[in-house]
């Protein structure tokens, strides 16, 4: 009996030894089997991602074209300030061959307006054209233009322009045959005053004698209320004619810092011929001079005429415009040549 169960106990502690060891070479087979395909996974990762993945054709077509419009956009400013400059070299020779017929027509011998040689119509046809003019001033409706400042010995005093319109005179034949505005010069501040006080005392003079009676010629000294006013022949033995000098003129363009004009107040910034002539009852039509005289009355130093001279200065002279064009071109060569460092390859650079 005890035989038996030494024999049994041994039996047993042989299988179970068995048991444990085919376990063990399990455990061994399995754990060897995944290290294998673990490092062959990770050595077919590994050479996948040393392989870079093409992009799609289209992507890299899109990029190229926009990389080829970013650099001509960049050499953008520099031909837009290039053609700015070659437009003044264009505005200069414009200016020139502007200021050099002005010059040829102000040499020109005036040309007397009168009977024989009437006023054309066309102002293209005669601006800038000296010519000569006799007539008399009609002072009470003189529109005064200002300010304007004007610099004597380098003293600066504020004043107007003057502009009178200028009546023929009737039965003289080397009168004029209408009416025209006289741009007579700049007269101070003061003077204006007094030519205003002076105009309205001249009113009331007139109400305290309206109640006599008196023929349509002898009630008005001019005849106010006509398009086209002019002097009777009663009046030419008591009025002083005068012959004006001066050269014919367009309107001017205001700025747009300029205030609109006023005639309504009396206020004008700016020369508007229309609304001036009709302002003073005269036809739109009317022609605008500005006297050019260099004869001076000393004992009547005002109006003072504008110098000829001023008459062919421009705001922008081409002087100005060749100033501008060497900016525009500085410009233009500053930005292209920054656009091209900033495409210029770095391995370049160095």
């Amino acid at each position: 009996m005890a035989t038996s169960l030494s024999k049994l106990l041994t039996r047993s502690k042989a299988h179970s030894h068995r048991c444990s060891t085919s376990h063990s070479l399990q455990r061994q087979f399995w754990s060897r089997h995944f290290s294998a395909v673990a490092d062959s996974s990770f050595s077919t990762s590994a050479a996948l991602g040393s392989q870079t993945i093409p992009p799609a054709p289209t992507q890299v077509s899109d990029n190229k074209r926009g990389s080829k419009w970013t650099q001509l956009l960049l050499f953008l400013p520099g031909a837009i300030t290039f053609g700015l400059g070659s437009w003044q070299i264009v505005r200069r020779e414009e200016k020139i061959k502007t200021l050099e017929y002005q010059q040829q027509r102000l040499k020109m011998e005036p040309m007397k307006l009168n009977a024989e040689h009437p006023p054309d119509k066309n102002l293209d046809a005669l601006e800038f054209r000296r010519v000569s003019c006799k007539g008399v001033f009609d002072e009470q409706k003189s529109i005064y233009l200002g300010p304007r400042s004007r610099s004597i010995s380098g003293v600066t005093e504020n004043g107007y322009y003057v502009i009178t319109p200028l009546l023929p005179i009737p039965g003289d034949l080397d009168s004029m045959q209408s009416p025209i505005l006289v741009n007579r010069g700049w007269v101070p501040r003061s003077w204006r005053d007094k030519s205003q006080e002076s105009s309205e005392s001249d009113s009331v003079t007139n109400e305290s004698t309206i109640a006599k009676p008196l023929s349509i010629e002898q009630s008005s000294w001019w005849k106010f209320w006509s398009k086209t006013p002019v002097i009777t022949k009663e009046q030419v033995s008591t009025v002083k004619p005068v012959e004006v000098v001066g050269v014919i003129r367009g309107g001017e363009n205001p700025s747009i810092f300029v205030p609109a004009n006023d005639p309504s107040t009396g206020q004008w910034f700016y020369v508007d011929v229309p609304a001036m002539a009709r302002a003073i009852g005269l036809p739109e039509d009317t022609i605008y001079v500005e006297d050019v005289h260099e004869d001076i009355d000393r004992s009547r130093p005002y109006p003072v005429p504008k110098d000829i001279n001023t008459l062919i200065r421009s705001k922008v002279m081409p002087q100005d415009h060749l100033n501008y064009c060497i900016t525009w071109y500085s410009l233009s060569a500053a930005v292209t040549f920054m656009a091209y460092k900033r495409l210029k390859p770095k391995s370049a650079r160095r």
